[in-house]
Order: C-alpha cells, then sequence, then structure tokens
C-alpha cells in the first residue's frame, strides 16, 4: 500500500469478500511473509513463512462463513507508530445454519512495515478485537447469548456500584492518607533543598562548608 488510510477499506474487502483466486493474490500483496494474525479463535506466530497460515485462516473462514458482508465504519493512521485502526461491521452467515445472520461490529488493529525500496507499506500484523457480546455471535447454536452476556456486564456494573458505595471509608481514609503524605513529602523536600543551600529550618541553623555561617534563615512551620 501507498497510502494506507485511503486503501485499507478496499484490501479488508478483497480478503473477505473477493473470490479465493483474487483473496490469495491479495494476501501475497499486502501481507509481509512473517505477518501475524490474531483473532480470539485462532492466531499464527511471527517466522519466516507465516503467511502461509493466515492463507488457510482465511480460506476457511470464507467456506465457513460464505457471503459474509463487511462495512468499513472508520480508519485511524497513527503514522508515528505504523498503526492503523479500523472500525468495522460484519454481517455473519453461517453455512450451518442458512437463515443465520447476523452484524458483529469489531476493531482491527493492524501493524505495518514500511519498505523504502517501493515506497510501499506491508502488513505485519492484524489482531481483530471484538467485545464478548459480540465475540459470541459467532456461535449461532445457542440463541439468546449475546442477550446473556450483555446482561452479565450489566450485572457487573451494578455489583462495582454497590462495593464502591461500601469500600467508601475505605476511599475517604486512602484520599486523607494520600493528601497527608504529600503534604510532608513536600515539607521535606523543602527541608533538604533549604539544607543544600545552607539555611535553617526550625529555628536550628544549618553548618555550612569552611565554617561559613548562613547568609539567610528560612524557618519553615508546619500548619
Amino acid at each position: 500500500m501507498e497510502n494506507p488510510v485511503d486503501e485499507i477499506p478496499t484490501v479488508i474487502h478483497t480478503l473477505v469478500q473477493s473470490s479465493p483466486l483474487q483473496q490469495h493474490d491479495a494476501i501475497e500483496k499486502y501481507y509481509a511473509r512473517s505477518a501475524e494474525f490474531v483473532h480470539p479463535l485462532c492466531r499464527t506466530w511471527k517466522w519466516h513463512n507465516s503467511r502461509f497460515l493466515i492463507h488457510a485462516i482465511y480460506r476457511w473462514y470464507k467456506v465457513m462463513c460464505p457471503g459474509v458482508e463487511i462495512t468499513v465504519n472508520s480508519v485511524a493512521f497513527d503514522e508515528e507508530n505504523l498503526i492503523l485502526y479500523v472500525s468495522l461491521t460484519e454481517t455473519l452467515r453461517s453455512r450451518l445454519l442458512p437463515f443465520y445472520r447476523t452484524p458483529v461490529s469489531m476493531v482491527a488493529v493492524i501493524r505495518l512495515e514500511y519498505h523504502p525500496p517501493n515506497n510501499k507499506y506491508y502488513i505485519k500484523s492484524k489482531n481483530n478485537l471484538y467485545q464478548q457480546d459480540q465475540l459470541v455471535k459467532f456461535i449461532p447454536l445457542i440463541p439468546g447469548l449475546p442477550l446473556l452476556v450483555m446482561m452479565m456486564q450489566y450485572l457487573g456494573t451494578v455489583v462495582a456500584l454497590f462495593m464502591a458505595l461500601l469500600l467508601l471509608p475505605v476511599t475517604v481514609v486512602k484520599e486523607l492518607w494520600s493528601s497527608q503524605g504529600m503534604r510532608e513529602g513536600m515539607v521535606n523536600g523543602v527541608q533538604q533543598w533549604v539544607g543544600k543551600k545552607g539555611g535553617s529550618y526550625g529555628g536550628q541553623k544549618m553548618d555550612l562548608p569552611n565554617g561559613l555561617p548562613p547568609k539567610k534563615t528560612i524557618r519553615i512551620v508546619n500548619t
């Protein structure tokens, strides 16, 4: 790719929605030879020809989920670190259940590597990130599973709220302790600085090298 932001939507569509031959050519064209692929249900590791495994994953995905539709919602490019963040919506169709059709949202984190000789970017790794309620949509045989996961997430929020109220005294004590520690740290820091400068604190003089008296006395009072 010469312009990753403009080209990545077309690349993704070609990888998923094209014919097997076009898919094969796209992987060869856009993926680095030692590329990695990470998905909640499978992953590859980096080696000199790991792209071979990526071919197998995409081929299997096309067989199990034919007619997948993908919509690229947004693309962000961290040019300094060569990372693309792509928000996607997949519409899944299962070969096992012909009437099953559901949208799945995800974010793909794509790391690139730049090749100066041909002035192009290649995919070094692709990590598909799904929320739990989206991931379980890959299991069509259990109806209502996404709703169950969502209810468990809401339950987790209720538990967090209850525990936050129950342990509120602990939070207050910790905040007071932290404030006291910061105040004492500032006082100690000033006292050490005054000592290095040859001043005095707490009404006690500090000796200077060569027996010279301090030119100025600074008094620190704790309130």
